[in-house]
This record gives structure tokens, sequence and C-alpha cells, in this order.
């Protein structure tokens, strides 16, 4: 039975499954024996007994192809080789368990539902997967928390610097207003007479 099932290397028992069907397939197949296709063409065998031979051959080699081929969709259609090695490692890890006493909620018995130990199974992951996102949650609360009073600091000394330069530019608003109402001439006219009386004096 060469296939591409029979390419692929496998669990032992899916080894020992193919194996076996392999047998029975080319049993199968062979089982017709030439004395019995004489059986049905006795004249024809007696007249052309190679070329009889021939077609038998054939016809043989041709039935066993067929199954193969048949036997090769199933198996790609039911994921049998899949499903013999995870049966496989499942057999397996229950033996290396018993073997070392385990005794947890998982173990399997007579009157134990399929659901029950699928949540056996199943729950555990999903609390510590729930466990693990509350603990990311919590971090990227207090990141966030982080965030919002850094930029409360930063918006209060915005705010801070607003103002001082608001201050800032009253102060030089009111000086300029000052410095408008100042009598300007009578300022320059008294500093040359100044520039002027301390010159004489020199």
């Amino acid at each position: 039975m060469a296939s591409n099932a029979s390419t692929q290397a496998g669990s032992k028992r899916w080894t020992y499954f193919h194996s076996a069907l392999q047998l029975a397939v080319q049993r199968s197949a062979h089982k017709w024996t030439y004395e019995d296709f004489a059986e049905c063409f006795s004249l024809w065998c007696d007249e052309q007994p190679e070329n009889a031979a021939t077609i038998f051959s054939l016809i043989s080699g041709r039935l066993e192809s067929s199954i193969t081929e048949n036997c090769e969709e199933l198996f790609k259609k039911y994921n049998v080789k899949e499903n013999l090695d995870n049966l496989q490692a499942v057999v397996s890890t229950a033996r290396a368990r018993k073997q070392t006493g385990y005794d947890g909620k998982d173990v399997w018995r007579e009157d134990l539902q399929p659901r029950a130990a699928v949540r056996a199974r199943t729950v555990p992951l999903l609390e510590r997967e729930r466990d693990r996102l509350r603990a990311e949650l919590s971090q990227l609360t207090d990141e966030n928390s982080a965030l919002q009073s850094q930029m409360q600091r930063n918006v209060h000394a915005r705010e801070d610097a607003d103002a001082d330069t608001a201050k800032l530019l009253d102060t030089l608003d009111k000086a300029l207003s000052r410095w408008s109402k100042l009598p300007l001439d009578d300022i320059q006219s008294w500093a040359l007479q100044t520039a002027e009386s301390a010159g004489g004096k020199a």
C-alpha cells in the first residue's frame, strides 16, 4: 500500500494501523486466485493462457490500487493520521501519569462525562489567562493614571506660565503708557540745557 500516508512519519499507533490495513488490502486484492479467474473464463484461459494471466495480474493490481486510493481519500477526509497520533499522545500521557501515581481531577472515570473532563482541563487555563489579563489591565490603569497626572501638571504649568506672561505684558503696557505721557520736549530741552551748563563750567 505505497501511498502518501505511508510515506509520512507518525506515531506507533498510526504505523501499526497503517501496516495492518496495508496487509488487509493486499490480501483482499489477491484473494481471488488465478484458478478462480480461470473457472470464470475457462475457454479463454485454455486458448490464451499467457494473455489471461497478464489480464488477471492487471486486474489484481488495479483492484489493490483502487482500494488504496479510496483509503487515502478517507484518511484525508477524516484526518485519520492526525487523530491516531493525538490518541497515541493521550494514551501515552495517561500511562505516564498512572506510573507516577497521578490522581488529579481530570483522571478518567466511567461515570465522568466528557464535558466535565474538558472543563477540568480548560477551566484552570482560562483562570490563568483571566488573572494575566487582570494584571495587565491593572498595570495599564496605573500607567494611564500616571500619564493623566503628568498631563494635568503640564496643563497647570502652562497656565501658570501664561499668567506670568500676561502680567509681564501688562507691566510693559503700563510702562509704555506712562512713557508716552511724559513731556518729551521739556525733557529734551532740560537735558540740552544741563549739557550746555556742564560744558560751560568745564
